[in-house]
């Protein structure tokens, strides 16, 4: 789900970009922001951080007397992707082994669909690797598979979720059957 969060971080600004005008010094500040938001992936309260939407303020800088640079306390907001229990999602596969797919799901990159929880679909060995059920519906590579969420993690190490998804429910499954991607 896409939420909108408040966040509180600390900016170091060099201190080479800290002398000027207040329009540059807040250029400056934007900009180390900007940086600093696109070098983390998220975390486990908000999810992952997707785009910073609005600055609401910057506090009163504070000299760090080892190096010169000045720490700014900022509040901002932005746009995150944080999956839920229960939640309708789709994703691509990417992985298909016997014991059930992997899939991404926008900046989510590990959900796995268990052959147990894929209902009435059964692993075919061939040419390449598939799931098919009776009415000839195949999940196969680069096939979008709409899924519903059971469970997800936050690996800290890994700064990202593991998701572990279903097929059982009405309307889930591959989006388009085969080759036909309409």
């Amino acid at each position: 789900m896409y939420l909108k969060a408040e966040l509180s971080w600390n900016v170091v600004v060099p201190a080479e970009q800290v002398y000027g005008e207040r329009l540059l010094l807040q250029r400056s500040i934007m900009l180390q922001l900007l940086e600093d938001f696109s070098n983390r992936k998220g975390n486990k309260e908000c999810g992952y951080f997707l785009a910073s939407t609005v600055l609401e303020r910057i506090g009163d800088g504070k000299i760090r007397q080892d190096s010169g640079d000045v720490l700014f306390p900022v509040v901002f907001n932005c746009i995150t992707f944080k999956p839920f229990k229960g939640e309708i999602l789709c994703g691509v596969v990417n992985r298909v082994m016997k014991y059930g797919v992997f899939l991404s799901c926008g900046p989510t990159e590990n959900v796995f669909i268990s052959v147990r929880k894929m209902g009435d679909y059964h692993h075919f060995r061939g040419e390449k690797q598939v799931f098919q059920n009776d009415k000839d519906s195949k999940i196969e590579m680069d096939v979008q598979v709409r899924f519903k969420v059971l469970g997800a993690k936050w690996i800290e190490t890994e700064s990202q979720y593991q998701v572990l998804g279903t097929l059982e429910g009405d309307y889930l499954g591959p989006i388009y059957r085969g080759e036909s991607k309409f």
